[in-house]
């Protein structure tokens, strides 16, 4: 016989300075995953907005504010715009695998190149081995490391790691943890949306019908890329309704829009 559900005990971290908004502090509460229902929990929390980091569910819980919105894709009605579709073209030779939650050295020396170029000095920019390792591997649900490489070479071996994603797959769909990519390759422009492309495509073939992408802030640009992925949900008082936020600007040659910085809470 099963043990009975436990309903779980949240937490509330102390004020810091929020990541998002200059001059502004942020708040989160949390939960710990574990145990046999540990996925189930995590899809509930997963649709009221939490995200997970290792073992803990979290959610911000800011003091008036409430600009971080949590936003999924709608993998079924999704239709890429011409920049997607060239970006889709452009690296349909990247062999894509999903591999077991395992970290490994070619995958650490790729994050690493990735925060010194895109985030230094940022919250992650200390991570070490045994930090990634923890990040990574310590998952109590159904999880992922989506690696995106060069095609092989003429010896059979795998192509260079260009990309990866840490991945979780929910009852109803795919939430995409932490991604990262080379960040100065000239001939791979955009393998940020391409990786988020690739996983609304999965999450539709696998007939999931969500790509869960974090949370979005109005007023952040850096945090303005996912909304170019339509059609989009953002969750409100009333549950999960589409939005059309405006446009957001179109990305220069050369730069990739840097995602948001969901770090673990530590």
């Amino acid at each position: 016989m099963s043990a009975p559900f436990r309903f779980p005990r949240f937490f509330v971290t102390t004020p810091s300075p929020c990541p998002y908004l200059p001059g502004r502090t942020e708040r989160k509460v949390f939960t710990e995953l574990s145990g046999p229902h540990a996925s189930e929990l995590n899809d509930a929390l997963g649709r009221i907005g939490f995200r997970r980091s290792q073992s803990v569910a979290y959610r911000p819980s800011c003091q008036g504010c409430s600009a971080c919105v949590s936003i999924r894709v709608v993998a079924d009605d999704f239709a890429p715009n011409a920049t997607q579709r060239r970006l889709m073209r452009r690296h349909a030779d990247l062999v894509v695998t999903a591999c077991k939650p395992w970290t490994t050295e070619e995958q650490f020396d790729l994050l690493r190149r990735y925060l010194g170029a895109r985030h230094p000095g940022g919250g992650m920019a200390d991570m070490d081995e045994f930090d990634f390792a923890d990040m990574v591997e310590q998952t109590p649900v159904k999880s992922f490391v989506i690696e995106y490489r060069e095609p092989s070479g003429e010896d059979g071996r795998p192509g260079r790691l260009i990309g990866a994603c840490l991945t979780d797959q929910q009852g109803d769909g795919l939430s995409m943890i932490y991604s990262f990519f080379e960040p100065d390759h000239a001939e791979r422009h955009g393998l940020g949306t391409y990786i988020i492309l690739d996983h609304i495509r999965r999450a539709a073939a696998a007939k999931l019908p969500y790509v869960y992408l974090g949370y979005w802030v109005d007023g952040s640009a850096r945090m303005q890329y996912k909304t170019r992925f339509r059609p989009v949900e953002r969750l409100t008082a009333a549950g999960w309704q589409r939005f059309d936020p405006p446009e957001p600007s179109p990305v220069p040659a050369g730069r990739e829009p840097l995602p948001s910085k969901e770090v673990p809470i530590g």
